[in-house]
């Protein structure tokens, strides 16, 4: 059963041709230092008058003001914190997350699960953050046809431009203080681990050459590259 969407609505007001909003508070968490996460901030900083944000790398501690942080909506964008439960409950309208993904595949490392196994379509969604990361109601779904030719870096460009597109289309929702789509979609698993993102880098020497194929588009991508560990040495794979 899906959980009520608690709605206020908010006043509009236009001087001299630019819309300011009167009445609704946003907390942006998201990546430090990437252009995606700084359009979308943007965008909540030009249409809200109460915007507070918080950008942030792997590793990095949610500061206390933003755990104590009460309001109107929370937004997460490639943000690097599970919120906690107890933020959550704060948000008097929602709690929204936009993740790298369609449904089909939640937790970390979807992209590369979605190469792996030869995925034809890929796209991202826009859900109701629950505390169990990727597994609250869907909102909207946006897709995108993957090619044979595409790897990990193709996906990704094509990813964060069809997520970026999403965000504004479901942040002016917000900021227009109109209700939130409900999507038919739903998860269809349960989230990818670390240990089974980790465990797809590995190649061993009694994998098919079709296997270790599979695994080095999957996840060959800069710095990032599938290894075979032979007597505790690492050798990775060196792409052309």
């Amino acid at each position: 059963m899906k959980p009520a969407l608690r709605r206020r609505f908010f006043v509009i007001q236009t001087y001299n041709g630019r819309m300011t909003l009167s009445n609704i508070s946003i907390l942006f968490l998201g990546k430090a230092d990437d252009a995606y996460c700084a359009r979308a901030l943007a965008f909540c900083q030009e249409r809200a008058s109460n915007v507070t944000f918080c950008l942030g790398k792997w590793g990095d501690p949610l500061p206390e003001n933003i755990r104590r942080w009460e309001g109107d909506v929370i937004v997460s964008y490639l943000s690097r914190w599970v919120v906690p439960a107890n933020l959550l409950g704060r948000a008097r309208v929602a709690a929204i997350n936009f993740h790298p993904a369609p449904p089909e595949y939640p937790g970390i490392g979807c992209n590369n699960f979605a190469l792996y196994e030869g995925a034809k379509e890929y796209g991202v969604t826009c859900h109701h953050m629950a505390p169990k990361v990727d597994t609250g109601a869907v909102v909207a779904v946006a897709r995108f046809p993957v090619k044979d030719t595409d790897g990990v870096a193709e996906i990704l460009e094509a990813t964060y431009e069809c997520q970026i597109a999403l965000f504004f289309e479901i942040a002016t929702l917000l900021v227009e203080g109109k209700p939130l789509p409900v999507s038919t979609e739903t998860w269809t698993r349960p989230p990818f681990t670390r240990k089974q993102f980790n465990e797809l880098f590995i190649i061993t020497p009694d994998m098919s050459r079709e296997e270790v194929a599979r695994r080095v588009r999957a996840v060959s991508y800069l710095h990032w590259q599938p290894y075979v560990e032979i007597q505790g040495f690492r050798f990775e794979y060196k792409p052309k």
